[in-house]
């Protein structure tokens, strides 16, 4: 039996460790968070592609959004942040496995670098949203929109890394849906 990865169980292994490390980024906390709050979440979150992703991820944060949409979106893209660093430090720990082709270890490579330039676009949309308040509002609306637009379609394309793209989504739309 051949201990070279193929690449249908190097993607696998690259899905399962995003979960699992999307996971765990989403925790609970001790008090009692009002059922508005929650139901402000949920209600955005109904129908976003990845409803219950969005959810799962969003809900542990209800007492710092409370029903403030704008506080939502940054929200959504902080833990868009989180999940792509995640996922990019799961890939980078592959790059070191001893026991992958040349085609997997391009493969690595490539999803490195997508992963670095999804926490980079994911990151300016940040920035973008901070600036939602000043005059040029539009604009810095627009900033955003395009900056999650461009990170999410590089993600359905390459789809390497499914809970970054998801994530992504969910914010984006959460963006679309703002005004």
């Amino acid at each position: 039996m051949s201990t070279k990865l193929s690449s249908s169980h190097f993607l696998t292994i690259i899905l399962a460790i995003s979960q699992s490390q999307l996971a765990s980024s989403a925790t609970t906390t001790t008090t009692k968070v009002p059922r508005k709050y929650t139901n402000f979440i949920k209600t955005k979150c109904s129908t976003a592609t990845y409803s219950t992703l969005c959810l799962k991820t969003l809900t542990p944060y209800a007492s710092k959004v409370r029903t403030d949409t704008l506080t939502l979106c940054k929200t959504a893209l902080n833990v868009a942040v989180q999940g792509a660093s995640k996922a990019s430090i799961a890939v980078s720990q592959l790059a070191k496995q001893r026991n992958i082709s040349r085609f997997e270890a391009a493969a690595i490579k490539d999803c490195i670098e997508d992963m670095k330039d999804a926490v980079y676009e994911l990151k300016q949309t940040v920035d973008a949203m901070g600036h939602l308040g000043d005059a040029d509002k539009k604009f810095q609306w627009a900033n955003a929109n395009t900056w999650a637009m461009s990170q999410n379609v590089k993600n359905k394309v390459r789809g390497n890394v499914q809970n970054a793209a998801t994530l992504t989504s969910n914010a984006l739309f959460l963006i679309n849906h703002l005004y």
